[in-house]
């Protein structure tokens, strides 16, 4: 499983929202929250962008694409 499908649901969790409560932020169905979280869908961008901004995050936190550092 992709890592960023895991950050997704962690930083729900983390912030003890409910998937509906994500789905009312992004304009969504609980149902298609549940599927980004499962890896059944991909989120589109502008879904992420709608998080980051939420969260006060960068894109880099939930997709985990900074360099590895030596």
């Amino acid at each position: 499983m992709d890592k960023y499908i895991i950050n997704l649901r962690n930083l729900r969790e983390d912030h003890d929202l409910t998937q509906q409560q994500i789905a009312d932020i992004l304009g969504t169905s609980q149902t298609m929250v549940a599927r980004y979280e499962r890896g059944a869908n991909e989120m589109p961008i502008r879904h992420l962008i709608t998080l980051c901004k939420y969260y006060n995050i960068s894109a880099d936190d939930i997709l985990e694409t900074h360099p590895k550092k030596k």
